[in-house]
């Protein structure tokens, strides 16, 4: 699986999980913060979806806003046998999008709805936002290089029984080799789009949860 595939994969076991534990409650759930109308707007969700996230999402954040140390907590119920607790502080800083140290019901389903049901440009450029950790508009080897060692920690070392201690700096080194095409050691926007679009295996990578509700 790509690097694009892993995070598309373990974005969706958190929103699994809040979709499934209210199955068949639709009824009871009823969706009290102001602006349900406008997130119908904001985002690909129905009005009735929205009510199951935020059922979910009260479920694990009864105060209703989610801070780093809450997020990795349950972030880490879905890689038992790996250390999910970097690539959690990276993703909680992409939800974060105010920059205020907390993720609200609101900033969730926005960027989930870009993961789910967004256009390919639109999951592509939340991709590179997740990557380019100091959001100084481009993605530097070290910045992947990071990125890697989270997702093969959260993983778990056995996982993978066979692979070796260089995997993590062998995949960055792959990625530069496709995108850096000027070869000036960063990766911008337009190389980030210009070659996941024209890769395949990205490519089907980005619809694998399409239908995932």
């Amino acid at each position: 699986m790509s690097v694009m595939g892993a995070t598309t994969l373990v974005q969706t076991e958190l929103f699994q999980q809040l979709l499934d534990s209210d199955e068949g409650e639709l009824s009871t759930v009823c969706y009290r913060p102001e602006g349900l109308d406008r997130l119908v707007q904001q985002t690909k969700f129905s009005k009735k979806e929205l009510q199951v996230l935020y059922r979910g999402f009260k479920n694990e954040c009864p105060s209703g806003v989610v801070n780093e140390e809450t997020f990795k907590n349950i972030y880490s119920q879905f890689f038992p046998q790996g250390d999910s607790s970097m690539y959690a502080h990276f993703l909680f800083e992409a939800f974060d999008t105010h920059n205020n140290g907390s993720v609200s019901f609101e900033d969730f389903v926005i960027s989930l709805s870009i993961i789910l049901r967004g256009s390919i440009t639109d999951k592509l450029n939340w991709a590179f936002n997740l990557y380019d950790l100091n959001k100084d508009g481009c993605i530097t080897r070290e910045e992947m290089t990071d990125i890697m060692h989270s997702i093969y920690d959260m993983m778990g070392k056995y996982t993978y029984p066979s692979m070796k201690d260089s995997a993590p700096m062998d995949h960055v080194d792959s990625f530069f080799q496709k995108m850096d095409k000027n070869n000036d050691g960063v990766v911008t926007i337009e190389e980030f789009l210009e070659t996941c679009q024209k890769d395949e295996n990205i490519m089907q990578s980005m619809h694998m949860f399409d239908n995932v509700i």
